[in-house]
């Protein structure tokens, strides 16, 4: 009964930590072979910063290949990152420390693994860095990618008064 109760239990703390990231769009799905295993371009605009889209790209596994490889749960940890301005860019409430804010996150597990993107300030280089990494209960990834977008010189407008 406990096994049950802590399945349930992680079950219930992964869909309270999902509520509240920005939504992703998928915008493209590519095969990849003839198992039907696809990679999937998603399309995430940051809910503090308007005016930056990022694709990121994720590894979808097909029955076919859960089948024959005996993991049916989760998608493999490779991932990547593209941002871009998109339009005028505003920036509302962010979080200035050096770990950022979370600002998208999508299961790739049943429970355990997370697709992140992480939005990180750099204000010595006035720079919004995206960091996309797989997030995983037992065992961290040290697969990641990174997008920058460069402020300086460009007309942004900050909701709450740039930061000195």
């Amino acid at each position: 009964m406990s096994k049950l109760r802590n399945l349930l239990l992680a079950a219930f703390s992964f869909a309270a930590l999902s509520a509240g990231a920005a939504s992703a769009e998928v915008v493209g799905k590519v095969g990849v072979d003839w198992i039907g295993n696809d990679i999937i371009v998603d399309a995430v605009s940051d809910p503090e910063v308007k005016g930056v889209t990022c694709h990121v790209t994720y590894f979808d596994r097909s029955l076919i290949d859960r089948f024959k490889n005996g993991n049916w749960f989760e998608d493999p940890s490779n991932n990547s990152i593209a941002c871009r301005q998109t339009g005028p860019i505003e920036i509302g409430n962010i979080d200035l420390s050096k770990d950022g804010s979370e600002v998208f996150r999508q299961g790739m597990s049943l429970i355990w693994k997370t697709l992140v993107v992480n939005r990180i300030y750099d204000k010595t280089n006035d720079t919004l860095i995206y960091l996309a990494h797989s997030r995983e209960l037992t065992d961290g990834s040290a697969k990641m990618s990174i997008s920058t977008i460069p402020l300086y010189g460009q007309n942004v407008v900050w909701k709450n008064g740039k930061p000195q």
